[in-house]
């Protein structure tokens, strides 16, 4: 019989000693890359992979998502649920805690899978689907803010022609237009990037598929593109942005010159809550949209996509409600049913 030589060649399975969980004990993600993904399958490296005590980190994440579902779920109830709070402002702050949960919902439920399971995949399909949501939603976001700040400085600087001007059919088909813009938009930044040509790693730095990381990875030159979306921010962030601060400008002095202590104090709490939200929203979004060819870090991208889509949608119930009496009278008449039964 001829001699078989011994082979040198370890055939253990690689395991993946760089993950931050002490408990995974999943194949590194180049034998995921390998052996058990695609060759159009991205690899979602996480939410600060060098993060220490990232399995405490991950789980107050995923425990701040169940209070973002529970509060908007419950604030959404609360103004449909009540015909006193049928009215514009309370349609407009309904699609806020809306489009606030299901930002969450396609961001927070994936990263803690992949994190737990140790399986960091995502399909080109998964990637493409998350990136359309995430998208759709932030835009219909900036033009739902916008038009809260609209629907505010009408009921104050024109509250006799309030019930004309912003009623609520006017109401429904703005809000409408937000989604469609929004869908649209989305549809045309998801497409595009997704096509573009990827030479080397398919490893994406980040918790979540978005168009900024997208980029990074491609080895053809998207300078044009990334024009594109420069313009597509201004269009989107900047100039509502514009809007809502002139918006409340006018609110302010024309609150400055009111005669009533009550009205006015009244007045500057309900605006006061949304500038808040206004705040919070586009500061990060635009210092990353505007400034995503820089050289800032995966890690200081990652701070503020959590500070602007898990905190902030964790405030927004609490800014509305616990400033609001309306919405405190619907949750104690709430409370008294359910207590009655």
């Amino acid at each position: 019989m001829a001699n078989i030589k011994e082979s040198n060649v370890d055939i253990r399975p690689v395991l993946n000693v760089n993950s931050s969980n002490p408990f995974d004990l999943s194949p590194s993600p180049v034998m995921v890359g390998r052996n058990e993904s695609s060759a159009t399958d991205f690899i979602l490296v996480g939410l600060f992979p060098g993060f220490q005590h990232a399995i405490l980190l991950n789980s107050m994440i995923i425990f701040i998502y169940i209070l973002v579902f529970l509060g908007n779920v419950l604030l959404i109830v609360l103004i449909w649920g009540d015909s006193r709070l049928h009215t514009p402002m309370y349609i407009l702050l309904s699609q806020l805690s809306l489009i606030d949960l299901t930002l969450t919902s396609t961001i927070v439920p994936k990263m803690a899978s992949n994190f737990f399971t140790g399986r960091k995949t995502i399909s080109w399909v998964g990637c493409g689907t998350q990136s359309f949501f995430f998208l759709m939603l932030g835009m219909s976001e900036c033009l739902i803010l916008t038009l809260m700040a609209y629907d505010r400085y009408v009921a104050v600087c024109s509250p006799l022609r309030y019930p004309t001007i912003v009623s609520p059919r006017v109401c429904l088909h703005m809000v409408a237009a937000c989604w469609i813009g929004g869908s649209v938009g989305s549809f045309i930044h998801t497409v595009y990037p997704m096509h573009f040509p990827i030479c080397g790693s398919r490893e994406i730095h980040h918790f979540f598929c978005e168009v900024p990381v997208l980029i990074r990875l491609s080895c053809e030159d998207t300078s044009a593109y990334q024009l594109v979306v420069v313009v597509t921010s201004i269009v989107l962030l900047v100039v509502p942005f514009s809007l809502i601060t002139a918006s409340y400008t006018l609110i302010f002095l024309a609150v400055l010159r009111m005669k009533s202590v009550k009205g006015r104090k009244k007045a500057l709490a309900t605006c006061s809550s949304h500038l808040t939200a206004v705040s919070l929203f586009f500061g990060p979004n635009i210092f990353i949209y505007m400034t995503f060819t820089s050289s800032h870090s995966p890690e200081q991208d990652q701070a503020l996509w959590v500070f602007s889509n898990i905190l902030t949608p964790l405030l927004n119930p609490l800014i509305y409600s616990l400033r609001n009496k309306e919405v405190v009278a619907a949750l104690m008449k709430l409370m008294g049913r359910c207590g009655a039964s």
